[in-house]
Formats: C-alpha cells, sequence, structure tokens
C-alpha cells in the first residue's frame, strides 16, 4: 500500500498577526515587495511570528529511464551515472552553489543503471537499475513506486534528524523531461506538443521525434488516469521518490525550494494528492525548457528568479535561496516602528 500523508493546511488564524508584523517595520508598506510575500508565506507554514531556517539541505536524486531507447535525448545514457560521480567529486554546477549557500548536499542512487559498491558518499537506495520503457509498457510496477515514495519519505526524515527545516530537491536522469512532459500533459490538460522541449539539446528536428514517441505513448495508455497509476506509468524512480520526498517534508512543516520543469511536475503531482503542499513550496526559478512557464502559470506560481537556467540538479532552489534568507532574516531583524521609536513615514 503506498504510504499516506497527513498534510496540515497551515493556520489561517495566524496570518493577520503576521502581516500585521510585516507592515509595522521600519518601511513603507509594501516597499521590499516579494520579500514581504515570502516572509508572509514561511510565517504561515512555519506556523509563527518569528520564523526561522536551519541546516539547510538538498537531495539529488539519480536514476536511468528506459524511453531513452527511443532516442528522446540528444545525451547519452552513461551521463546519469558519470554526472554523479561527478557530483561527488564536488565539481558540478550544484556544487559550488552547495558550498557558496551552506547546503548540505546528499546524492541517492534511486535507479541509475551503474554499480555504484563501494563509491564512497552515493547513498544506495537504488530500486532497480533504471525504469522500463514506458512506450512498451509501464515505467514501474505498484511495489517499486511504494519503494520510491517511501525511500524518498526516509531521506527527508535523515535531514529533519539533523535539524534541517529547509530543503530543496534535484534530479539526474537523462531522458526524464519526457515523463515529466507527460505528467504535465495529463495532470494539466496542456496540449502535449505545448509540454514538450528540447530538454538537454534536442533540435529542431529531435523535438519532432521526442513529441511523437510521446504522442504514442499516452495513445497506448490504458490506466484509470489517477495520480499514482501516472506517477507509476511514465514516472522516473528519482522523480517518484521526490514526490514522496516532498510529501513527507510537507507533512513535517518544512519549507520546500523547489527547482525546474522535472521538479515543478514532482509538485504538481505531489499537490494532486495533497493540495496543502503548495503552502509549504516556494518556486525558485522559471527554467529555459519550453513547457515550464506554462506549468508555473498554472499552478498561479511565481519563481523568485529568471535566468535562464536549464541545468537540473536543483541548480535553481539553491541560487535562489539567499532571497529567502532575506525574507526571514527582514522579519525577525528589522525594528517595528514603535520599537524604533521611528514614525510611520507613509
Amino acid at each position: 500500500m503506498i504510504r499516506t500523508f497527513d498534510i496540515r493546511r497551515p493556520d489561517e488564524r495566524l496570518r493577520l498577526l503576521l502581516q500585521d508584523k510585516i507592515d509595522n517595520l521600519t518601511k513603507p508598506k509594501g516597499s521590499l515587495g516579494r520579500l514581504e510575500e515570502l516572509a508572509l508565506q514561511i510565517g504561515m507554514a512555519r506556523q509563527t511570528l518569528t520564523p526561522s531556517l536551519h541546516h539547510p539541505c538538498h537531495v539529488i536524486f539519480a536514476a536511468d529511464h528506459g524511453i531513452v531507447e527511443e532516442g528522446v535525448s540528444v545525451s547519452p545514457k552513461e551521463v546519469t551515472w558519470q554526472q554523479t560521480l561527478n557530483f561527488l567529486r564536488g565539481g558540478a554546477g550544484i556544487n559550488f552553489l552547495c558550498r557558496q549557500h551552506g547546503f548540505e548536499l546528499k546524492i541517492v542512487d534511486a535507479g541509475v543503471d551503474y554499480d555504484f559498491s563501494g563509491v564512497p558518499g552515493v547513498i544506495d537506495r537504488k530500486v532497480r537499475r533504471g525504469t522500463r520503457n514506458f512506450l512498451r509498457e509501464a515505467a514501474m510496477t505498484r511495489d517499486e513506486l511504494e519503494a520510491c515514495v517511501e525511500r524518498g519519505a526516509a531521506m527527508v526524515e535523515d535531514c529533519r534528524r539533523k535539524g534541517c527545516d529547509v530543503i530543496g530537491f534535484g534530479e539526474m536522469g537523462i531522458g526524464n523531461t519526457s515523463p515529466s512532459s507527460v505528467w504535465m500533459h495529463l495532470f494539466t490538460g496542456i496540449s502535449l506538443r505545448q509540454c514538450v522541449g528540447a530538454g538537454s539539446g534536442l533540435d529542431d528536428e529531435g523535438v519532432r521525434h521526442k513529441y511523437d514517441v510521446l504522442r504514442a505513448a499516452v495513445d497506448n495508455y490504458d490506466g484509470d488516469g489517477s495520480t499514482w497509476n501516472v506517477v507509476r506509468y511514465f514516472g522516473g524512480l528519482e522523480m517518484a521518490m521526490a514526490v514522496g520526498a516532498m510529501l513527507r517534508a510537507a507533512e513535517l512543516g518544512m519549507i520546500i525550494l523547489v527547482d525546474g520543469f522535472i521538479m515543478t511536475n514532482c509538485v504538481l503531482a505531489a499537490s494532486r494528492l495533497h493540495p496543502e503542499v503548495l503552502s509549504y513550496a516556494v518556486f525558485a526559478h522559471r527554467g529555459d525548457e519550453s513547457g515550464h512557464k506554462l506549468l508555473l502559470d498554472y499552478l498561479q506560481a511565481r519563481p523568485l528568479l529568471d535566468l535562464g537556467l536549464r541545468l537540473g540538479e536543483g541548480s535553481g532552489a539553491v541560487c535562489a535561496y539567499p532571497i529567502v534568507d532575506s525574507a526571514v532574516r527582514m522579519i525577525n531583524e528589522m525594528d517595528s516602528f514603535a520599537g524604533a521609536s521611528v514614525s510611520k513615514y507613509f
């Protein structure tokens, strides 16, 4: 049986008190813009007038995808395990960002088609060596999906035990924009063509081929259309693990930093199961994958950054963290007009 989660919507009785505190800091009302909105969201999620964030963690789930057999990615499959090793050496984009912003980085083998035995630093949560090809059959079994959800939730619990209350998620999996595009289409009703983009660099002909493959896969699907069924049939192991992780993080009242196209589709899936998860989600950036803007619009999400990022790895989530930190510092470190003996000047 797939794990159930008890995610609570923040108690609205605190909202007016938080807004009043923010409005009475020594500044014109609303003059710190998005920082004020963020402070309100974080205070509500944490259910306190003095929210604080500790021990930020970033978890990368890595796995391979059977759909790559259909030529839907410009990058070869082996890049998944090669880049996973690069994370361990500290040489990837996510590494410098985690170092810069003080994140503990965890690298999780959710289902890479590679043997990491004896490689220090890889957290072994492998469910299987890559998904099946969902053009031909379901990507994973029900038991495999259940294992992904449990192992994703357990990773969050590991972080929480260290005092973490703000967490980002990233992914490494060649081909994972394909399952993400299908999730987006089936969960939002947006046309599949609008959901399919270039991924790691397909040309126009490559995008057309990718669309044709995904169109055929969707046409072949005979499932019941439920959220978990779609996740199981089309999803990646790392994506299903991220969904479980996001649900557990929200259940624990943690702030979730949402990255780009793949991770936004994961929080979309999570929100179809528990809409309350969105109260804990901070959308970090708008990525360069063509469908990401449409997906953010569907979720009525306003990302903090728009830097043309399309690296994945959760890089945008960690890159945006200083803005989140600034919002928390604002509500805690600025004086009120009364406390500073300053007359309101607006």
